[in-house]
């Protein structure tokens, strides 16, 4: 198997936030993980993760996904580090991303809106995939064409 080449996360950052890797994995989706670091405080305020693979083989589980620590929710942290990502996304050459939520994330739900994502669909989760495993039943999956 061919060795993916991860790209420098020098650079991502806006006057609120950065994003500094954690690690890289290369597995069979290349995967980025990053700390979302406030830019004022120098805390870790979250995490976002980046999978770079074709639409088919996230369509349930999306290509980014983020986490905001409770205490630094509400300031829009996990809108500007998806902006950011798609900008590295854009770099590896992927045309379009998918994002998912449940729907009963109405935050996710709102980010993912504001990003400027197209719902797609409401989709039920087959009992086979892990997402359902561990609990959840329905994702909605939002389009993102970053051409």
């Amino acid at each position: 198997m061919k060795k993916f080449r991860f790209l420098s996360a020098d650079g991502l950052a806006d006057l609120e936030i950065s994003l500094k890797i954690e690690k890289c994995l290369q597995g069979n989706i290349p995967l980025y993980i990053m700390s979302i670091v406030g830019n004022s405080c120098g805390n870790v305020v979250g995490q976002i993760t980046l999978q770079i693979a074709p639409s088919d083989k996230v369509h349930f589980i999306g290509h980014i996904g983020y986490r905001v620590h409770e205490e630094f929710r509400g300031n829009n942290y996990a809108l500007k580090a998806s902006r950011l990502m798609l900008g590295q996304a854009k770099k590896h050459g992927l045309k379009e991303l998918v994002i998912t939520c449940n729907p009963d994330n109405l935050a996710s739900r709102r980010t993912l809106e504001k990003l400027g994502g197209d719902l797609k669909e409401i989709v039920q989760l087959p009992k086979w995939h892990e997402l359902y495993e561990k609990g959840d039943r329905e994702k909605c999956i939002f389009l993102f064409d970053i051409q």
